[in-house]
């Protein structure tokens, strides 16, 4: 008996940004709201970060309710249809339930069903690892349009008393929307992980911990001192590969989207990297902090709405954190 040959589904050779949408907590959170239970500083704060304050939703707003604020103006941007969209990716850390997704509950509230629709957890290089995703499976023909998005209310599993991350965290989301090009629009993305790290950025007690009375609520928490070496030089070194992968030197940059960890990170990346003055660097931790998986898409939302002329520019973005996890891709801006 001859086997039949299954069919293969292909796609277009390209893939690109259509649009750009964001959602910020309703709140914005001052150094000085937060330094009581840390015994701090708002000089210490914005010295260590360069955090002026940070936005966080209230109770009642979920991360859900701001990835979908955020899908609906990429949407619109993107002038796609929400019907044509048939992949819906969140990268998040934050959702309150282990399951239902909350990308199948967006991909409903959007308009966007039946799409194929799941959360990615990847920590703050959760978006890139949603771009890699959704670039591939465009490309494959097993997508046609992607609604990718980086939503997170932090301030659900912070500890105001921790000194270690705390005065770090904000809520928002962001969101894109992908689709097919003719020419190249998104590069190979350089991506990997290394879990002999996986304490450094973590939660300090299980679920099961809680459950059983064993612990109090699980928070984050990192080793400041082993994330900063880590991400200023073993990241500088990944933000140079993918800018060689993708043929081309960071002259060519319009702008750099770092994830939005620290200040002072993005600031020693700039000069590890040899950026030139031309390149536009994204500073959006300065009000909104450090929103993990969301932070990516919401400094690029900030930056093209500020800076109209960077529109076709080619701009580095570059994802890293807990697991400890990684990824990186050159994009051209919508």
């Amino acid at each position: 008996m001859t086997t039949p040959t299954l069919t293969q589904s292909t796609g277009p050779s390209y893939t690109r940004f259509l649009g750009f949408g964001a959602s910020r907590g309703d709140l914005s959170v001052p150094n000085d709201d937060l330094v009581g239970p840390i015994n701090s500083s708002d000089e210490w704060i914005q010295q260590r970060t360069g955090i002026v304050s940070r936005t966080r939703a209230s109770k009642g707003v979920q991360a859900i309710d701001m990835a979908t604020d955020a899908a609906k103006e990429a949407i619109t941007v993107s002038g796609v249809d929400p019907a044509q969209i048939d992949l819906v990716i969140i990268a998040t850390i934050s959702n309150v339930r282990q399951t239902p997704s909350m990308a199948a509950v967006v991909a409903h509230r959007v308009g966007a069903n039946p799409a194929a629709a799941y959360d990615v957890n990847a920590a703050c290089a959760g978006y890139t690892y949603a771009v890699a995703q959704a670039d591939a499976l465009i490309r494959a023909g097993a997508a046609h349009y992607a609604l990718v998005i980086g939503a997170e209310k932090l301030s659900d599993i912070v500890d105001p008393t921790d000194r270690s991350i705390s005065f770090l965290l904000g809520d928002g989301a962001g969101a894109a929307v992908i689709g097919p090009s003719d020419t190249p629009g998104i590069s190979a993305t350089v991506w990997g992980s290394d879990g002999s790290k996986a304490d450094a950025v973590s939660m300090n007690h299980t679920l099961t911990e809680f459950r059983d009375g064993e612990s109090p609520w699980p928070t984050l928490r990192q080793e400041g001192q082993t994330v900063f070496r880590w991400a200023v030089w073993e990241m500088a070194k990944v933000a140079r590969t993918a800018v060689e992968n993708a043929g081309i030197t960071v002259d060519d940059l319009a702008a750099f989207i770092p994830h939005q960890a620290n200040m002072r990170i993005v600031d020693e990346f700039a000069k590890q990297l040899k950026l030139p003055a031309s390149v536009l660097i994204a500073r959006d931790i300065e009000s909104t902090g450090n929103t993990s998986a969301a932070s990516i898409p919401l400094a690029t939302h900030r930056l093209l709405q500020g800076h109209p002329e960077l529109s076709g520019g080619l701009a580095l973005q570059i994802g890293f954190g807990a697991g400890l996890v990684f990824g990186a891709q050159i994009i051209v801006l919508p």
